[in-house]
């Protein structure tokens, strides 16, 4: 496949309800078809500090996302508050249709909300390859780490799904900008909407970019969606072949 359709969704979270996001999700997707489905940030819940009261413990939210993906026949991602032996994490899930999955644990907390103190800081830069494309998985506060997202020619697209306050969205905007522009790479960003238990504020947001910095998103109602052609996107790196001429960095623990 040499194009892939992803659809997401500016979803305004309902605080606290996984079965309530749950139903809300599978009612805005209903009518739509895409290879992937992308979601927000601790979108069963809103991004929620009270982790011991949120964390899937069972895999309740993993498990939708299987039958969501089985159901809808494509993949799905977003991310979700886990707590694993002992400890919390921003899990962002990548599920594919057969039921198998990939995670990624969001490396840079937030620590101007004290996530840093709740949630275990992940270790692993992952990459997950779905029909044919190489997708860098990455969680909102990530954006402002570009070392961390560097492209070492191993990646196609890049994912950031988030939870980022309209307060500061001028710098979502232009930080997803830069990292598909520096990184000769899509860049989907998906941010929620509406106002979260906190009292916090999110605009409609959501970008996708092409490798040149132009923006390729298409809106209807709550849906973002943007179509990846593989093609285009190596006859682009092998015009403009920026990415050789990176500085190589080493990302310590």
């Amino acid at each position: 496949m040499t194009k892939l359709k992803i659809t997401g969704l500016n979803l305004d979270i309902i605080w606290k309800d996984k079965s309530a996001n749950f139903n809300l999700i599978e009612k805005e997707f209903a009518s739509e078809e895409a290879d992937l489905f992308l979601l927000p940030e601790m979108f069963p819940t809103g991004f929620c500090m009270d982790a011991a009261e949120i964390a899937d413990r069972s895999n309740e939210c993993l498990e939708w996302m299987k039958r969501f993906a089985k159901t809808k026949n494509a993949a799905v991602a977003g991310s979700v508050s886990v707590e694993e032996q002992g400890k919390f994490y921003n899990r962002l899930y990548f599920v594919k249709p057969d039921g198998g999955y990939d995670f990624y644990d969001k490396r840079h907390l937030f620590s101007y909300s004290g996530e840093d103190k709740i949630y275990a800081k992940g270790k692993e830069r992952k990459i997950v390859e779905y029909k044919g494309v190489r997708f860098l998985l990455q969680v909102c506060y990530d954006l402002r780490f570009p070392v961390f997202s560097r492209n070492k020619d191993d990646y196609d697209a890049i994912l950031y799904v988030a939870n980022w306050p309209a307060s500061r969205v001028e710098a979502w905007r232009h930080l997803l900008k830069a990292r598909a522009i520096e990184n000769l790479a899509y860049v989907f960003g998906l941010n929620r909407i509406g106002k979260d238990g906190n009292g916090l504020i999110y605009e409609e947001s959501s970008l996708v970019f092409f490798a040149d910095g132009k923006e390729i998103s298409n809106r209807k109602s709550n849906l973002v969606s943007a179509e990846l052609d593989l093609n285009q996107l190596k006859s682009f790196r092998k015009k403009f072949a920026f990415l050789n001429d990176r500085d190589n960095f080493e990302i310590l623990p």
